[in-house]
């Protein structure tokens, strides 16, 4: 299993931020061409979601056509949504991170925590809310399987069913209980869940 860690963050939060979903798929497709060889499988959660359905239109250019793409909490690349939580102040953003999920509120207290974080969550938003697919990009021949949360504001039913658009092969979509962090609250079902459609894929 490849784990990817973004610029900006954790072990890597001395290095700049990359600024679109673009630029970060440009940078991963290097990364995992040469494990093509093997059966390959891609999951991203929210804009991670956005990321791996960016790699897998790079991958088929590159005559790679993975087993699956497995996006969570997020609407299709085709029905995009005019949102600016990236251009709010600090105050704001805490607060659109707060309603998402309120188990971060007291760690989003401290104020050294806050000020480590923030960069790169605001530059997370601004690359997933300036993020445009591009019209006219074949579609992927790899199944695609959505999984989000039935009460997540970031992601319609309607929105979620639009990934069928995007691939020539089967697209399913799945509801579990909860909002866009649906998959803290029901891990082991949602892990379960996953393996089961890389298993079926393969």
């Amino acid at each position: 299993m490849l784990a990817v860690q973004y610029p900006g963050r954790q072990d890597r939060r001395d290095e700049p931020c990359v600024e679109t979903v673009e630029d970060l798929a440009d940078l991963l497709v290097d990364i995992v061409e040469p494990w093509a060889d093997l059966p390959l499988a891609l999951f991203g959660h929210s804009m991670g979601a956005s990321v791996a359905f960016e790699v897998a239109v790079r991958l088929r250019e590159c005559g790679v056509i993975p087993a699956c793409l497995v996006a969570s909490g997020r609407r299709a690349p085709s029905a995009p949504r005019d949102e600016r939580v990236h251009q709010r102040d600090d105050a704001g953003l805490l607060d659109e991170i707060r309603t998402l999920d309120g188990t971060q509120g007291p760690l989003l207290s401290d104020p050294e925590i806050v000020a480590m974080v923030l960069p790169a969550i605001r530059s997370d938003y601004r690359a997933a809310e300036t993020y445009r697919f591009t019209p006219g990009t074949p579609r992927l021949d790899c199944p695609i399987h959505v999984l989000i949360g039935d009460s997540d504001p970031k992601v319609s039913r309607p929105e979620a069913d639009r990934w069928a658009e995007h691939t020539t092969a089967a697209c399913t979509v799945e509801e579990f209980p909860g909002g866009h962090f649906y998959l803290a609250d029901h891990q082991a079902a949602v892990n379960a869940r996953i393996a089961a459609l890389i298993t079926r894929a393969l």
